[in-house]
């Protein structure tokens, strides 16, 4: 059976010359369209990245916003005044409570336990303002810098005196 032929019908190239230039015309769209179709996926992604960082760029400005427009109130300067820095209007006396347990009222409702041997536990320091914790930082880290040995000399005897020979000359 493979030997039989249609008379009159000569056996045909598989690829023509249409067949050829098409392919090739098709080959090269793709490689010419590849570079700028991927530059426009990558563009694209930016521009959206850049969208999402102005958004949150735009959200950021309007909490600044309303900050500022909180700090313009005399009342809320007052209370953050008396609540970060401790202060006090004049005629008045600031009380600072401290917890025994060395824990503030909001973390814990639940009493600490007496101690074991029977004394009362010591009631815990008071709150100081923060420049009186600089203060304190500063004259600790005087004392400790005072009470500290000075640091150690390179010892003039590891070094061999000057006309001596090592083992390791030879």
């Amino acid at each position: 059976m493979a030997g039989w032929r249609i008379p009159g019908l000569a056996a045909r190239p598989r690829f023509t010359s249409r067949a050829t230039v098409l392919v090739l015309v098709l080959c090269s769209l793709v490689a010419i369209l590849a570079y700028p179709t991927r530059q426009f996926i990558s563009q694209r992604s930016e521009i959206s990245a850049q969208r999402a960082k102005a958004e949150h760029a735009r959200q950021q400005v309007e909490q600044l916003r309303r900050d500022k427009a909180r700090w313009q109130d005399p009342e809320y300067v007052k209370a953050q005044a008396r609540a970060r820095l401790h202060y006090a209007m004049p005629g008045e006396t600031p009380y600072i409570a401290v917890d025994r347990a060395g824990q503030g009222a909001a973390k814990s409702s639940v009493p600490a336990p007496a101690p074991s041997d029977g004394t009362a536990a010591a009631p815990a320091k008071a709150a100081k303002p923060w420049y009186a914790s600089v203060w304190d930082s500063v004259d600790a880290a005087d004392t400790t810098a005072a009470l500290a040995p000075p640091p150690p000399r390179p010892s003039q005897t590891s070094l061999p005196p000057a006309g001596a020979s090592s083992p390791h000359d030879h």
